[in-house]
């Protein structure tokens, strides 16, 4: 296991498919350069490759710099894919053929963000427990059925770990660092970041992320969570005042003082924004799309969607199909043959 005690350098490839974000190439590779600063030698190396050794350009429209072509049958202690957007159309046959003998050759095999699609598409997922993006939960479970899929940040079942994004791969990779070189080593490394919240691999990835709120105004942040657990049907507010223990009027005043708006505005804008990542980054019809945010039917969905962005959701999905647009991650599409 490569996470046991060892100062022993670790190689590892960063495989790198296009419409990848920085923030998760960064959250992955820095972590080890930092440990090798911190240290003073060498205990982290690295290559970033490509499928086809061309730069892949990211979803900010910046190109990454390569080591080379994808090499599967080498030996490597830890192999890591990372991919977002468009996973279908990059994760071709031969591309999923690389994947698997690149796993048989590696100690470990790791698929952060969608690149958990990637493993999950290439058969390597199948009786493991795994995670993925919050936003493709739902869709990662249908799609894989014999996967044990959590909505843990992070997630190692026997030789596979998956990440849900970019802060959970730091969470991880300082994970790998304390097991491996101790912890006073990952708090340095996790200093230099000025990041002193990491977060348990158990610990499940929110639909809002509420940063010092939690502390400032826990029941606030205890409403928004009973919220997000309930997008798909909505409860009063009043019952949401009672899970907290308070009441109507006040889980009124608290929001007005904390969010600036009231608890009921709020609440229909986290669901608009899950109808509106759906209409723009899958598929799924919009009768499926008002069912899981909640909406009684389509109309009642298009009405509040076109008071809160301006179009209908039909329009907004044409808009973002149009040329130029980047889609979104590809969740309701079928895989590439």
């Amino acid at each position: 296991m490569i996470f046991d005690p060892s100062d022993s350098p670790l190689t590892i490839t960063l495989l790198v498919f296009p419409d990848s974000p920085l923030m998760t190439l960064a959250a992955t590779l820095d972590p080890m350069r930092a440990a090798n600063r911190v240290a003073g030698r060498e205990l982290y190396r690295w290559e970033i490759v490509s499928l086809d050794g061309a730069a892949p350009v990211t979803t900010s429209g910046l190109p990454i710099p390569v080591d080379g072509r994808f090499e599967p049958g080498r030996r490597r202690d830890l192999l890591i894919v990372l991919a977002a957007f468009n996973v279908f159309t990059h994760a071709t046959r031969a591309a999923l053929a690389a994947v698997r003998m690149g796993a048989r050759n590696a100690t470990m095999t790791g698929g952060f963000e969608a690149g958990a699609w990637v493993l999950g598409l290439a058969g390597l997922l199948d009786g493991r427990a795994a995670t993925t993006h919050w936003e493709d939960l739902e869709d990662f479970a249908a799609r894989f059925p014999l996967a044990d899929v959590r909505p843990d940040r992070w997630v190692i079942d026997g030789p596979m770990l998956t990440a849900g994004g970019a802060m959970p791969a730091l969470d991880l990779m300082l994970a790998l660092i304390r097991a491996r070189q101790g912890f006073s080593t990952a708090l340095d490394v996790a200093s230099l970041y000025v990041y002193d919240e990491t977060q348990a691999a158990s610990a499940a990835q929110p639909l809002v992320s509420l940063g010092r709120l939690r502390d400032r105004e826990p029941r606030v942040a205890a409403a928004i969570r009973v919220m997000e657990a309930h997008l798909d049907a909505p409860l009063p507010i009043s019952a949401i005042a009672r899970r907290g223990g308070v009441s109507t009027r006040t889980i009124e005043t608290l929001f007005r003082s904390t969010v600036g708006a009231s608890p009921g505005a709020y609440y229909l804008a986290l669901r608009l924004k899950a109808a509106r990542r759906l209409v723009l980054d899958t598929r799924l019809s919009m009768a499926e799309i008002a069912e899981r945010a909640g909406f009684s039917s389509i109309a009642a969905l298009s009405r509040a969607f076109r008071r809160e962005y301006g179009l209908p959701p039909s329009a907004a999905r044409k808009a973002a199909q149009s040329p130029g647009r980047n889609p979104g991650r590809g969740t309701g599409q079928s895989p590439s043959p």
